[in-house]
C-alpha cells in the first residue's frame, strides 16, 4: 500500500515530463513537450470539474504516487469518446478476393484501408511506468485502475473501448512501418511525425494521406514483417489487455502499425466483476488481496489493499484505509487482484 492511484495535478507537470522524456519515441500521448502536457491536465482538469455524468470528449490523466515519498512513479489517461473533434484513422487490414476464370486462378490480396470505424470508442492509453518501479504489480495497477474509474462512472463511458498498443521502433528511435508506407507521402521521418501528432494532432493525415487501400505485397518486407506486432516493451501489457477480454481485430495503427485491441465496456473483467460496497469496520486482521477504490472524479483514488467481506459490507485493514482515506461507512469499489 506504498503506491495510489489519484487524479494528476497541474503540480505534476515536471514528473510527467521528466517520464516523457523516457519513452523513447512513439508514445504519442506522453509527448515530451511542456506545453502539450500542460494542456493535457488543463484538459483533465476541465474533465474531473465537470459533475454531469453525460457523455462528452473528455481526457482523464492519473498519475501513480508513493504515499511515502510524495514522488510520481507512472501515469495512463482515459479518453472518454475518440473522434469527437478530429477524425480518429487507423488502418484496417482486409483481403481483396479475385478470380480469373481465363488463369483458373483465385487471388487474394491482403490490403491496409484507412478507416474512422472506432470513432466514438472509448480509450485507454498513456500508461507509462518508471523504469524503477517496474515490480510489484504497479503496471497492472496502473493499468486496471482505469477499469474502476470506468465502472465508477459509467455513463460518461461509450460501449465500445480500446487500446493502441506502441508498433515496433528500431534502434535508431525509427518506424520500418512510417518509413514502408507513410513517409513516402509525408516527406518527414517517423520521429518528426510523430511529434507532430503528439504536440498538434494528427488532422493533416486528412489533408494528406492516400485514401484508397494500399496493397500490402507492395509494401518493403520491413514494413509488412511488423504490422499488428507491439513494441517488444509492450507485450506485458498486450497481455494483460487480452486477459481483460480485449482482442486484436485487424486494425493497427497508421503511424507506426502497432496493433489496437478493443473489448465491449462491459464484457471487460475488471469492469464486470467490480463490486461496491460499504465498509463497515477497519482494522489490523488481513484479508483477502484485491483492487481497491474510492471516490468520484478528481477524489478517485485506488491502490492495491487487503478486505473482508462480510454479509452486511466489508472490512478494511486499517493500511488499506489510510491510504485510500476512507473510513467506516464509506462507499469503495473493490475487484479481486489476481
Amino acid at each position: 500500500m506504498t503506491h495510489v492511484i489519484r487524479a494528476a495535478r497541474d503540480s505534476d507537470l515536471q514528473p510527467l515530463y521528466e517520464m516523457a522524456k523516457l519513452t523513447g519515441g512513439g508514445f504519442t500521448n506522453l509527448p515530451p513537450d511542456r506545453a502539450a502536457l500542460r494542456a493535457k491536465l488543463e484538459r483533465s482538469a476541465t474533465a474531473f470539474a465537470r459533475i454531469e455524468d453525460s457523455k462528452a470528449d473528455d481526457l482523464f490523466v492519473l498519475v501513480l504516487e508513493n504515499i511515502e515519498t510524495g514522488e510520481v512513479r507512472g501515469t495512463c489517461q482515459i479518453f472518454t469518446h475518440v473522434g469527437q473533434n478530429y477524425p480518429f484513422y487507423s488502418y484496417r487490414l482486409g483481403t481483396l478476393t479475385q478470380h480469373s476464370k481465363e488463369l483458373g486462378r483465385t487471388f487474394r490480396a491482403d490490403m491496409l484501408g484507412l478507416t474512422t470505424d472506432l470513432e466514438g470508442c472509448s480509450e485507454v492509453g498513456g500508461l507509462f511506468l518508471h523504469p524503477g518501479e517496474r515490480a510489484g504489480g504497479l503496471g497492472m495497477l496502473l493499468a486496471r485502475s482505469r477499469y474502476l474509474f470506468i465502472a465508477q462512472h459509467r455513463m460518461r463511458f461509450a460501449d465500445r473501448v480500446l487500446a493502441e498498443l506502441r508498433g515496433i521502433i528500431d534502434e535508431a528511435g525509427g518506424s520500418p512501418f512510417w518509413d514502408g508506407l507513410a513517409g513516402r507521402f509525408f516527406g518527414m521521418n517517423f520521429q518528426d511525425a510523430d511529434q507532430f501528432n503528439a504536440v498538434r494532432g494528427h488532422q493533416f493525415i486528412a489533408d494528406l494521406f492516400p485514401k484508397h487501400p494500399i496493397y500490402i505485397a507492395m509494401l518493403p518486407e520491413s514494413a509488412r514483417a511488423v504490422i499488428g506486432l507491439p513494441h517488444p516493451s509492450g507485450r506485458a501489457a498486450m497481455r494483460m489487455l487480452e486477459n481483460e477480454g480485449f482482442a486484436y481485430e485487424n486494425y493497427v495503427d497508421i503511424f507506426d502499425g502497432g496493433p489496437t485491441m478493443l473489448a465491449k465496456t462491459d464484457h471487460v473483467r475488471t469492469i464486470r466483476e467490480a463490486r461496491t460496497e460499504r465498509v463497515v469496520a477497519i482494522d489490523g486482521d488481513g484479508g483477502d488481496p484485491a483492487l481497491i477504490s474510492k471516490g468520484r472524479l478528481a477524489e478517485f483514488r485506488c491502490t492495491y489493499g487487503e478486505l473482508r467481506s462480510r454479509e452486511d459490507g466489508v472490512v478494511l485493514t486499517s493500511a488499506t484505509a489510510a491510504a485510500l482515506g476512507v473510513g467506516a461507512g464509506d462507499s469503495i469499489s473493490h475487484v479481486a487482484r489476481n
